[in-house]
């Protein structure tokens, strides 16, 4: 196994390239032989909801391949959206020295929030 590769996103992720960030991601993973990677997102000029997607779906492709990920430059605006949208917990951040563990599904719901069921679902 190898070190930490480096992938540089940005400076503006558009719904359009995720698909290609995410078979980018699984083709350096497989062809450099490493077992992590740090994204860096530091050149990222107006992280939005597609920054979001692509990161979190980034996320996904490396967990299947059985990788770490981890971002790294990130600037307050994004570390802002992380943490707003709870993806901080499962994007985490290089050199934090943070170790999350298990997966977003296990976390305790926020307060405030509930699930709402299909129209015409039963509620007990």
């Amino acid at each position: 196994m190898t070190g930490t590769l480096v992938l540089t996103l940005g400076p503006a992720i558009t719904p359009d390239d995720v698909p290609v960030l995410c078979e980018r991601l699984s083709t350096l993973l497989r062809d450099g032989g490493g077992h992590a990677v740090a994204l860096d997102v530091g050149v990222l000029t107006a992280p939005d909801v597609s920054t979001l997607n692509a990161l979190a779906r980034m996320q996904l492709t490396a967990g299947r391949l059985g990788c770490t990920l981890r971002l790294r430059h990130a600037r307050a605006e994004l570390r802002a959206l992380l943490a707003l949208t709870g993806l901080d917990a499962v994007l985490p951040l290089a050199g934090s020295g943070v170790e999350h563990r298990g997966q977003a599904e296990q976390r305790e719901e926020a307060l405030g929030v509930e699930e709402r069921g299909e129209p015409g679902d039963a509620v007990s």
